[in-house]
């Protein structure tokens, strides 16, 4: 699941998601309300499965992405998905954060095509083929 709410950004993470060759289907949601509902499961969105990762973004409206966190963190369901902020931030603030709140990573957003591209590629081989999810999730 790609948690962003810039469209620019929305873009080329789908282009260079597809471009590495993703065998997953990648939800986009465009606030932090749609995110949670969409785990949740809320109406209209009761069919969708359970992400295998959630990439989100710190600056979205309606709940930021350290609400979602902090949210997804405190639900049985939902707290061993793992979430990789993926933002713009450098801000060390936002970084220890974001830790504190139980991200399983953070990247700042390269700007680059290439090293983009390349990071969609490291996503899919670490956290998709080399990490061991706990049951349930994948």
């Amino acid at each position: 699941m790609l948690v962003e709410d810039n469209p620019a950004d929305l873009r080329l993470t789908q282009e260079v998601f597809e471009e590495a060759a993703f065998e997953h289907r990648l939800l986009v949601a465009r606030d932090g309300e749609q995110a949670l509902a969409m785990l949740r499961g809320t109406p209209p969105h009761g069919d969708l499965p359970l992400p295998d990762i959630v990439l989100l973004d710190l600056n979205i409206p309606r709940k930021n992405g350290l609400e979602v966190l902090r949210t997804m963190k405190q639900d049985p369901r939902l707290k061993r998905i793992p979430v990789l902020i993926l933002s713009t931030s450098r801000a060390e603030t936002d970084f220890a954060a974001a830790y504190d709140a139980h991200a399983n990573a953070f990247v700042t957003k390269p700007t680059d095509w290439g090293e983009f591209a390349e990071l969609a590629r490291l996503i899919r081989d670490f956290w998709l083929k080399v990490v061991q999810l706990p049951p349930g999730v994948v």
